[in-house]
């Protein structure tokens, strides 16, 4: 797994490409993950989509086999955009659409304000775009204080997740992925959200946006993914049922199927 240098850290990233020799330039799809997890979460994404697109997914700093950095590690958007970039300058990549859940789904609409030179679309899922619409987050430190990273994991896992909605293999290995974060990342991440305002600038977004929403986030109502396709011109909405904050992971081939119909929609294939 090819692994990048970054500001001081080192970023750990993979790319697929099965595409035929036919499909002449193939587009790529870079993917984002949110907290607490690792890349692992878009494993099945790839079936629906590496017959035509190169796949490039990366540990964002702070998770898996990418740097954690410490304590005082000062977080901010501006620091993961570079990231970002530097993940898709290493995989050859000029313009790329991007796919993000949670966090990483906000990441994509502030590409889309600030770096739209580099982007084919964005597909934001569970995405919010406010740190203050985001609910639950201003207690995680002190829960996870009193608590610990296992009984906070479990309890997010209800949170993600309808009961008997994974396969028990799937399941485990969510909880457990998600148990072994980095509490610094976590609360970094968190409490970075937190002071995001995105509002004002989502009407100047002119990168095409297909968001995708959870029909029962309890982190994210689905009037925060209305707010943000109402406020982005063009910007379309797909919204999954039975689903809750996890969708990309619980539902991952509607997602994938989701995201495939919006790309073979505006494709130059």
């Amino acid at each position: 797994m090819p692994e990048i240098s970054a500001d001081d850290g080192t970023i750990h990233y993979e790319l697929l490409d099965a595409t035929p020799p036919w499909i002449e330039a193939p587009e790529t799809i870079l993917f984002h993950h949110g907290v607490a997890i690792d890349s692992g979460i878009w494993a099945s994404w790839s079936p629906a989509l590496s017959d035509r697109y190169r796949i490039v997914t990366f540990d964002v700093r702070g998770y898996g086999r990418s740097s954690i950095p410490d304590e005082n590690f000062d977080w901010s958007f501006e620091q993961l955009a570079r990231d970002v970039l530097a993940v898709a300058d290493a995989a050859g990549v000029d313009k790329f659409h991007f796919v993000g859940e949670s966090m990483g789904g906000a990441m994509g609409l502030h590409l889309a304000i600030h770096h739209s030179n580099r982007l084919l679309s964005v597909t934001p899922c569970t995405c919010p775009h406010k740190g203050g619409a985001v609910q639950w987050l201003a207690e995680w430190r002190d829960y996870i204080a009193e608590h610990g990273m296992d009984s906070w994991s479990k309890r997010m896992m209800g949170r993600r997740f309808y009961p008997g909605g994974l396969s028990k293999s799937a399941e485990s290995w969510f909880a457990s992925t998600q148990a072994s974060s980095a509490p610094q990342s976590v609360l970094g991440h968190g409490e970075m959200l937190l002071k995001v305002n995105l509002s004002p600038q989502l009407p100047s977004i002119t990168t095409p946006i297909h968001l995708i929403a959870a029909d029962n986030s309890p982190f994210l109502p689905l009037p925060v993914t209305l707010e943000i396709r109402d406020a982005i011109p063009g910007s379309e909405m797909d919204v999954i049922p039975n689903s809750r904050h996890g969708v990309v992971f619980s539902h991952a081939q509607q997602c994938a199927e989701s995201l495939r119909g919006f790309l073979d929609r505006n494709s130059a294939y």
